[in-house]
């Protein structure tokens, strides 16, 4: 195992850890940018270390295809490829499952995906897919597991949940590098207790050195969300990192970190600036609108970050329709914005004020007490009171 987790302070179900890996010492809860290719699109490694990013998440599907993993293992690594000294997560390429369905055919060997590049049929399989990660060299990689859509029910949840079990056999016995990459389980089972509790046990079982909480994030409904979120991390180990993938909207992490999760990814931050939208304390700003074309504050006059202390939003609503720069700005303002939230996590658990800084986060974002009943009902089982920042639910509600 080439990781270290320890939990540095705790609030009732949140932790706050400090998780060692190969290539950097990281504090959680965290948040990680998705670089698809070696890449945050518009910005240079050194700004990303700027921000304070820790660990950046690559695709094993895609770089697969381009640049290919056998350039990569000739360049000495993705790290050096993309020159970035800091932590690198691979997923395994199961999630283009769900999403290039129509290019994929699901069996027990593997995935057989139509490449977008040429059209050629190409097979990842459990074996194939540690084979290509342990070549990129992250630190953290990912099973093959057998992804479902949230929304979709019946008997094709329960076959996708205990093939994940036999393919997480089929990985750990293809990992070849188990002293410099960490291999995580991803729990599946859709939005079923009991599948997904079958599934919890048996990775478990397997002693893994961290566990994702996987096929989330895919259009249930927030109530389903919080919960499968809930039952999982109170199943999994103490002792070791809980990831929930595909997790971006601010408030969906300050929740699920409240639950005892760890880890975060999405392309959401940098792909809402490419669309000309910042994360702000109180939600989220669209610089394109034209009430912004004569606005001289900055983005977010609380933001320490270079965006907001050097350009205005005028400046930004110039360039969002017309430039690269606009987007490159944005995309670095959002980063900066879910580190610093990443910081504050983090912070306000160590130091015993985490109550308060998630009241002061609703309060932000919900100045009316409108706070959404999902929310609530989070925090209710997370043992937060957050009573002071939300209105009464009405009879109707």
């Amino acid at each position: 195992m080439a990781l270290h987790f320890e939990v540095l302070g705790r609030f009732n179900r949140a932790r706050a850890a400090r998780l060692t890996l190969p290539h950097f010492v990281s504090q959680t809860p965290l948040f990680m940018p998705v670089g698809t290719q070696g890449t945050i699109k518009g910005l240079t490694t050194n700004q990303l270390e700027d921000i304070g990013c820790q660990i950046i998440l690559g695709n094993t599907y895609h770089l697969a295809l381009r640049p290919t993993s056998e350039l990569l293992d000739e360049a000495a690594g993705l790290h050096k490829f993309m020159n970035w000294p800091r932590a690198l997560l691979t997923d395994s390429g199961g999630f283009q499952m769900v999403s290039l369905l129509h290019l994929a055919d699901i069996t027990e060997e593997g995935v057989t995906f139509q490449s977008p590049v040429d059209g050629k049929p190409m097979l990842l399989t459990p074996e194939e897919s540690i084979q290509i990660q342990n070549r990129i060299g992250a630190d953290i990689i990912m099973a093959l597991d057998d992804v479902v859509k949230t929304t979709i029910t019946g008997p094709r949840i329960e076959e996708a949940m205990y093939r994940t079990l036999r393919w997480i056999d089929r990985c750990i016995a293809a990992h070849k590098r188990p002293n410099d990459q960490n291999l995580f389980g991803i729990v599946q089972g859709g939005l079923d207790p009991v599948l997904r509790d079958i599934c919890v046990r048996g990775l478990v079982d397997r002693n893994l050195p961290g566990y994702a909480i996987g096929g989330l994030a895919g259009g249930e409904d927030k109530d389903s969300f919080w919960r499968v979120v809930a039952q999982c991390t109170a199943a999994l180990p103490e002792d070791k990192p809980r990831y929930v993938m595909g997790v971006g909207y601010p408030l969906d992490i300050v929740v699920c970190s409240a639950l005892g999760a760890d880890m975060y990814d999405c392309v959401y931050p940098t792909r809402t600036a490419r669309f000309g939208t910042a994360l702000v304390p109180e939600g989220v700003l669209k610089l394109k609108h034209r009430a912004m074309a004569d606005d001289t504050r900055p983005i977010d006059p609380t933001c320490r970050c270079m965006v907001c202390k050097n350009y205005t939003r005028a400046y930004i609503h110039c360039l969002v329709t017309k430039d690269a720069m606009g987007s490159q700005l944005l995309s670095y303002h959002n980063l900066y914005y879910m580190m610093q939230l990443s910081r504050d996590l983090h912070s306000s658990i160590i130091e015993g004020r985490f109550p308060k800084f998630v009241c002061e986060f609703l309060s932000k974002m919900f100045p009316k007490g409108d706070v959404p009943e999902w929310v609530c009902n989070a925090m209710e089982v997370a043992g937060i009171d957050i009573s002071s920042c939300c209105a009464p639910f009405s009879s109707s509600q």
